[in-house]
C-alpha cells in the first residue's frame, strides 16, 4: 500500500491495547508502518454524570469517526459495544475479529457469596436490573472510570463488588482479578461484548479488503444478530438490553434481555440459522417489546424458541 496506516483509538489503556493488538496483525498483514492516533472522545471527557444523562449516541466513537471522515486516520479500531447500530455515511465496519468472552464479571465477591445489603458497582442498566433480578437486596450503586479506577475503588471498599467485562480484563492481563465470571442464565452480556469493530472509509476498497481477511465469520455472524436486535428496540447505553449469540455448527444459540424503567423485564432463548442472521435479532426484538408491553410486572426467562422457519 506504501503507506503509514494511522489507526484512531481512545486513550485508555484498554483502547490501547486492543488498538496495538490490530496494529501488529496489520504489520505483519501488509509489511507496512503502523501508528496509533490518540483521539478524546465525548464520553472520555465527561466524568462527573452516568452515560445515561450525557445524551447522544457514540458518546465512544463519534470523535474517531469525524477523524475518519476528514482523512486524518485510515482506520479506526473500536469496542464493538460502544457503536452506534447506524454509523455515519461514508464509513463501514470492514472487519470484526474473533472474539474474547463476552460475560461480564465480578471483582470483588462472589455473586452468592455478597452479605445481604452488599453495595455493587456499575454505571450500565442492563447490568444493574439483571443483579437485583438475582440479588433484589443488593445496593446497586454507579460508578465511572477506567478498568483500574474501577478496580481501585473497589479494593478501596467503596464497593463490595464491581461489574466489569470479561473481555477487558483478559486484553489487559487481568484475570486474576476476577472472582467470578457471570452466567449468561443470570447476566446477559452486552450487544457486541468482548467483539471488536474495525472502521475504514467506504471508498478504500484496500483496506476493506485487508480488514475483511482479518475478520472472524463466527464473531461476524454473531454479531450480526445481535445488532439487528438492538437496532430494532432502538437501544442505547441507556436501555437495559443485552443479547448474545454463539456458533453451534450452521446454528446460531440466542440469549436476550430486556427491561423497561418500571422494572419489567423479559428474557427469550432460542436458535437460528447463521444464514438468517439480521432478521432472527428482528424477530427476537419484535416479540420481547411485544411481551414487554403486555406484561406489567416481571415475567422472567421466555420459553418460546426463535423459531428458524420465520426469518429467525
Amino acid at each position: 500500500m506504501g503507506r503509514t496506516l494511522r489507526i484512531g483509538t481512545r486513550g485508555s489503556d484498554l483502547a490501547v491495547v486492543q488498538s496495538e493488538g490490530i496494529a501488529a496483525r496489520l504489520r505483519e498483514a501488509t509489511g507496512e508502518a503502523v501508528e496509533l492516533v490518540i483521539i478524546r472522545t465525548k464520553g472520555d471527557a465527561v466524568r462527573d454524570r452516568p452515560l445515561r444523562l450525557v445524551g447522544g449516541k457514540g458518546l465512544f466513537t463519534k470523535e474517531i469517526e469525524d477523524a475518519l471522515l476528514a482523512g486524518t486516520v485510515d482506520l479506526a479500531v473500536h469496542s464493538m459495544k460502544d457503536m452506534p447500530t447506524e454509523g455515519p455515511d461514508g464509513l463501514v465496519i470492514a472487519g470484526v475479529p474473533a472474539r474474547v468472552d463476552p460475560r461480564d464479571a465480578l471483582v470483588g465477591v462472589p455473586l452468592a457469596d455478597l452479605p445481604e445489603g452488599a453495595v455493587v458497582g456499575t454505571g450500565s442498566a442492563r447490568r444493574a436490573m439483571q443483579l437485583q433480578a438475582a440479588r433484589p437486596d443488593l445496593v446497586i450503586r454507579g460508578i465511572r472510570g477506567n478498568v483500574e479506577t474501577r478496580i481501585g475503588k473497589q479494593r478501596a471498599g467503596e464497593y463490595d463488588a464491581v461489574v466489569l467485562a470479561s473481555a477487558g480484563m483478559t486484553r489487559l492481563g487481568l484475570d486474576a482479578d476476577i472472582t467470578e465470571r457471570l452466567d449468561v442464565s443470570v447476566m446477559v452480556p452486552a450487544v457486541g461484548q468482548g467483539a471488536l469493530a474495525l472502521q475504514c472509509r467506504l471508498d478504500d476498497r484496500d483496506l476493506r479488503d485487508i480488514l475483511r481477511a482479518l475478520s472472524d465469520r463466527a464473531a461476524l455472524d454473531a454479531v450480526k444478530l445481535e445488532r439487528a436486535f438492538l437496532k430494532t428496540i432502538e437501544g442505547g447505553c441507556s436501555v437495559p438490553a443485552g443479547c448474545w449469540a454463539q456458533i453451534e455448527g450452521e446454528q446460531l444459540v440466542v440469549e436476550a434481555f430486556l427491561g423497561r424503567s418500571d422494572g419489567a423485564w423479559v428474557r427469550e432463548s432460542g436458535r437460528a440459522a447463521r444464514s438468517r442472521a439480521t432478521e432472527a435479532g428482528v424477530t427476537l426484538a419484535r416479540r420481547m417489546l411485544d411481551r414487554l408491553g403486555r406484561e406489567p410486572q416481571r415475567v422472567g426467562e421466555g420459553v418460546a424458541p426463535v423459531p428458524a422457519g420465520d426469518g429467525a
